[in-house]
């Protein structure tokens, strides 16, 4: 079993092409810097020194994991929708579906709380199935 410290430091993690990644995903859900520094779990101190060089990008696993939620959030609604418009708007849309309640998406994982991020991918992914 690997744990976290190996993990961190694995060659294959790529740190600053997620933080890339993740920031180009929010960029294009029209995030603030603030909402990023929250949904990232990132310092802002750090959140900019990484935005001007991503080879200083060291990510733990609590953002690394983060980061996967956010692209798996991001495919999912590639596979639900085809409309660029729905794809990246979708999480500013107010969403009435319960645990949403009349708030969108993107206002719940703003908060920076982890299980609200999980809680978002997890309703969002069940559309690809047709339950909801």
């Amino acid at each position: 079993m690997t744990t976290v410290a190996e993990a961190q430091h694995a060659p294959s993690i790529n740190h600053g092409a997620a933080f890339k990644m993740g920031n180009n995903i929010l960029d294009k859900w029209g995030c603030s810097a603030a909402q990023k520094q929250a949904i990232l779990g990132i310092p802002k101190s750090s959140f900019h020194r990484y935005q001007k060089d991503a080879s200083t990008v060291f990510l733990s696993s609590d953002q690394l994991e983060r980061l996967s939620y956010l692209a798996n959030i991001h495919q999912a609604l590639r596979m639900v929708f085809s409309n660029p418009d729905n794809v990246y708007g979708y999480m500013g849309m107010v969403n009435h579906n319960p645990y949403f309640n009349g708030r969108t998406p993107l206002s719940i994982i703003s908060t920076g709380n982890f299980g609200a991020l999980y809680e978002v991918f997890k309703r969002i992914d069940s559309m690809r199935s047709g339950q909801w």
